[in-house]
């Protein structure tokens, strides 16, 4: 079946729907900042340059999800610190302010790691001599101590991403790390993040940094609503 039969918006619920060709970036807007930092080699979607955001844009259900799953590869290098953002929304340049991340960090510095739903619910890794923990909650968000990342440098994980309603499961190699219900009436993990609450949005993937080099494949979405 031809990818372009499958990009309409009434595509059946049921199906997987590719988002990446493979080939291009066709489908995707990169922020203005440092579009270079995105590059297409041998079937990967390479990230590697200066902080930017690449928003998909394309035809799938109109670049608009609500409910849905979400599934790709990602592979970090060492050092690297990436994202995968939902429910956000294009903009020129700096973090989006819209939506949420699911962080993609075995061993760069910051400890919220992957599998992490950004500042709300964190693998926690300390990257420092610490008093291990089983769960703390602080300005950060809620965090969940573990010895190592669920993700290993070079290696290709599975990112499953599934967001139904009020409810966000995120899956590493299988491993749910993260199964977040957002409570009534929430209006953010903080003042400055007021537009982390569920909604509607595109997705993105983030260029965290020049020395943060990621690698993606094999993304692709069904649409629960």
């Amino acid at each position: 079946m031809l990818l372009g039969s499958l990009t309409m918006a009434n595509h059946h619920k049921s199906d997987w729907v590719s988002l990446f060709d493979g080939k291009s970036l066709k489908g995707w807007t990169a922020s203005k900042e440092n579009p270079k930092s995105f590059s297409v080699k041998k079937g990967t979607l390479i990230v590697d340059g200066g902080r930017s955001h690449l928003f998909y844009t394309g035809k799938v259900n109109g670049a608009n999800f609500k409910n849905f799953e979400l599934k790709l590869k990602a592979k970090t290098m060492k050092s690297a610190n990436g994202g995968v953002y939902f429910h956000t929304a294009y903009q020129d340049e700096g973090w989006p302010t819209q939506g949420f991340e699911c962080q993609v960090n075995t061993s760069q510095k910051d400890p919220k790691k992957t599998g992490s739903l950004y500042a709300i619910a964190n693998v926690y890794v300390a990257m420092e001599p610490e008093e291990p923990f089983i769960v703390r909650v602080d300005k950060a968000g809620a965090q969940v101590y573990r010895e190592n990342a669920p993700s290993t440098d070079g290696e290709w994980f599975d990112y499953h991403i599934i967001v139904k309603d009020d409810v966000v499961t995120l899956k590493v190699n299988g491993e749910t790390t993260v199964n977040w219900t957002q409570p009534e009436g929430y209006a953010g993990p903080n003042p400055g993040m007021a537009g982390r609450v569920l909604g509607s949005g595109t997705f993105a993937l983030q260029a965290h940094d020049p020395k943060s080099v990621t690698h993606y494949k094999d993304i692709q979405v069904k649409v629960l609503d």
